[in-house]
């Protein structure tokens, strides 16, 4: 920073954040280089929501990490301009993805349905998908039942309850791009539904968000969202009515290796948080 730019003295501070903080100061104005930085930090985030989603990757990408049955769906929105201005059309399927579903649905009802969906940022569905299906997929191997992956383009997140609804899915998870903010312009957010249906509120939903390496990794969003499945399957419901509590068992868990190390044991009476049965 040139002598001719002011520190602030809270400039420490960026280390811990990447928050647009202590930029320092030149004259009445934030120095050049932030200021050329702000203006990138647009223009991806801009890019984020116009950049179409390469489905015929997607769907290569995720037939090599061993997720053979993937379908492909459309919303009614034809195109990114209508997909902007019609959220109600990104809600909805197109006719021809409704046939294509109809046809796909099988006489036994899986478990649990996951939708890879562009939203608002299709850089994040491409880039954090198929890295967060990896981490639970391997915590579902055991007495979960799960439906073709579904791939959707122009959807927004009450999509994913008609995609539910029509493939007989106890619960839908929709994986979906998150709107850009100026410092994470490819964030994925998950949205699970149990019995999903057209007409869902968002009240019924649970929601992970931020799910990136820079914020939420793999490895966290999967623990959270299986400790979500296990207990929206055990007590036949998302939304209000279920409290993500996963952090208590992480801390438990953590406990309880601590005290084995020391030689001795814990117990408690009443609710096991790790009882997750």
């Amino acid at each position: 920073m040139s002598d001719s730019v002011e520190k602030n003295p809270w400039d420490a501070l960026r280390a811990f954040t990447n928050a647009r903080i202590a930029l320092g100061r030149a004259g009445n104005s934030v120095p050049t280089a932030p200021l050329l930085a702000f203006n990138l930090s647009h223009a991806q985030a801009r890019d984020a929501v116009h950049h179409p989603l390469d489905a015929a990757a997607l769907h290569r990408q995720l037939r090599e990490h061993g997720f053979a049955a993937t379908l492909d769906v459309h919303s009614a929105a034809p195109d990114r301009e209508h997909y902007l201005r019609r959220p109600d059309l990104g809600r909805r399927l197109s006719d021809e993805s409704r046939d294509l579903l109809a046809k796909a649905a099988s006489a036994s009802q899986p478990d649990v349905v996951f939708v890879v969906a562009d939203g608002l940022s299709a850089v994040a569905a491409a880039k954090q998908s198929v890295p967060m299906l990896h981490a639970i997929q391997a915590r579902l191997q055991q007495d979960w039942e799960m439906g073709p992956v579904v791939v959707a383009r122009q959807a927004r997140v009450a999509l994913g309850d008609e995609i539910g609804e029509m493939l007989r899915a106890r619960i839908v998870v929709m994986l979906i791009g998150e709107r850009p903010g100026l410092s994470s312009p490819d964030s994925l957010g998950i949205y699970l539904t149990y019995a999903p249906k057209v007409g869902c509120s968002d009240a019924q939903r649970n929601c992970i968000s931020n799910v990136r390496p820079e914020g939420l990794n793999f490895d966290a969003a999967a623990h959270k969202l299986h400790y979500l499945l296990t207990h929206a399957r055990r007590l036949g419901l998302t939304g209000v009515g279920l409290k993500d509590e996963s952090d208590a068992l992480l801390e438990a868990t953590a406990a309880a290796g601590n005290a084995s190390l020391a030689g001795g044991s814990v117990s408690a009476s009443g609710d096991n948080p790790s009882d997750m049965r």
